[in-house]
């Protein structure tokens, strides 16, 4: 299967091409989306009609990242009979730390903006990648109380934040090559960014008459 990933949750963007054991990645901080995949099928030599799956970072992130990257997922199945499947960047996260090496129980940190940051907690070992502890939010001082503890703590910018964190970004090629084990595919209208915090929307007053 030829399948295209999308991961923009993260300040570090990549898009890849993954078709067995071949990947073809372009990574950029830039907002320009269809530039990287026109790269990435460029690199693989493909046009945009032969793929057959679209998988995205669905976060949590970059809100305007994650809903840039389904919108070309949703328009791209309107144009053509594609599969699209969306996967938690946190979990990518995990995968590809366990890919560079990394073993043991580790906490993956994404910002959450107010103060407060999202976590969850993977055990990492050279057979694979499983969650112990799942995605919720916790504030700035509980995760500066784990680090002092000693646990290990990861995530795109972490260290910006906390000093002993470890950098590691979501990457397109790890939600290709996660990918292609899956087949829980879903329809365009049910890929929805992972945000945890409740939504809430305030009517606006009626308009004023001045006369």
């Amino acid at each position: 299967m030829k399948i295209l990933a999308l991961e923009f949750s993260s300040p570090q963007r990549s898009v890849a091409v993954v078709c067995k054991d071949e990947v073809h990645e372009s990574l950029s901080g830039s907002n320009e989306p269809f530039t990287m995949i026109d790269e990435a099928l460029r690199d693989a030599k493909l046009e945009r009609e032969q793929i057959e799956c679209i998988v995205v970072g669905l976060g949590p992130g970059s809100y305007t990242g994650i809903r840039s990257a389904i919108s070309i997922a949703q328009g791209w199945q309107l144009a053509r009979p594609i599969k699209l499947l969306g996967i938690s960047s946190v979990e990518g996260i995990a995968a590809q730390a366990q890919a560079d090496g990394a073993t043991g129980r580790v906490n993956v940190i994404v910002d959450a903006q107010r103060e407060e940051f999202y976590i969850a907690g993977y055990e990492l070992t050279t057979d694979g990648v499983r969650e112990i502890e799942p995605l919720r939010i916790i504030t700035s001082a509980e995760v500066t109380r784990r680090g002092e503890a000693g646990d290990v703590l990861m995530g795109p910018e972490v260290s910006r934040w906390f000093p002993s964190g470890k950098t590691v970004f979501p990457r397109a090629a790890m939600l290709g090559r996660m990918a292609l084990a899956r087949t829980d595919f879903v329809p365009g209208e049910k890929l929805e960014p992972i945000y945890l915090r409740e939504t809430k929307f305030v009517k606006a007053p009626p308009p004023r008459v001045i006369g």
